[in-house]
């Protein structure tokens, strides 16, 4: 099963308002668990901002201007999230609403909704009337963030990955013991082993003089004796 944590920055609310994407990131897991590969991407937002608007990103007007236009990164950002990954994010109808903006925009394929999986709805659930903010979650399960001084997009999924892993019940896989799990690697030795019977059979550590004890002890039970009855 192949999910995408995935997070967005953005110039401000509304895409209809001619708010633009301007950083996205995305972390890749396979059955839970973190693959290494990692989307990263600054963007141009092709507007002009007013001054200190990117400050809460710690970006700028300046830093952008030399990035990639949407247009000339939206390929490799369907490439990379594929056609059917559940695309994991907290407060994704905000994220969401921007990406097929911002799709939509460039005659792209719209995202389906439903491949989005929100973070935030599960915490709600999970804890109702507690704080569900990314940082709150932290807290809640002793997740470091201490990185986090700025918003950042990768940084930020990787760290709602590690959430999102405690929030369906904590960081271990289920070691592929379902039966959807998948088949084993032709190079797992482990998962290919079965027990066979010895060549040569264990010498028996019983002695012949507590053999005969036994079974004198076993004549003074009588008929009924539980072990007669399944002898």
């Amino acid at each position: 099963m192949r999910e995408i944590v995935l997070d967005t920055e953005t110039t401000g609310f509304e895409p209809e308002d001619g708010d633009r994407i301007v950083e996205i990131g995305a972390v890749e897991l396979v059955n839970h668990m973190p693959t290494g590969r990692t989307y990263h991407q600054y963007i141009n937002p092709q507007r002009s901002m007013p001054q200190g608007a990117f400050e809460v990103h710690g970006l700028s007007e300046e830093f952008l201007r030399d990035k990639p236009v949407f247009a000339s990164i939206a390929q490799d950002f369907i490439d990379f999230i594929g056609n059917d990954a559940k695309l994991v994010i907290h407060n994704a109808a905000f994220d969401m609403k921007f990406l097929n903006a911002e799709l939509g925009w460039v005659n792209k394929p719209l995202i389906p909704l439903d491949r989005a999986l929100d973070t935030l709805a599960i915490a709600r659930r999970r804890f109702p009337g507690s704080p569900a903010s990314l940082d709150a979650l932290c807290r809640r399960f002793g997740i470091n963030n201490d990185a986090r001084t700025l918003h950042g997009a990768l940084l930020d999924s990787e760290i709602l990955a590690e959430v999102y892993l405690e929030l369906i019940g904590g960081r271990q896989p289920d070691f592929a013991l379902s039966a959807q799990s998948g088949k084993a690697s032709a190079t797992d030795t482990s998962a290919q082993w079965r027990p066979v019977p010895r060549e040569t059979p264990l010498p028996p550590r019983l002695t012949a003089e507590e053999a005969a004890a036994h079974d004198a002890f076993v004549a003074k039970l009588g008929n009924g004796a539980v072990w007669k009855k399944f002898a």
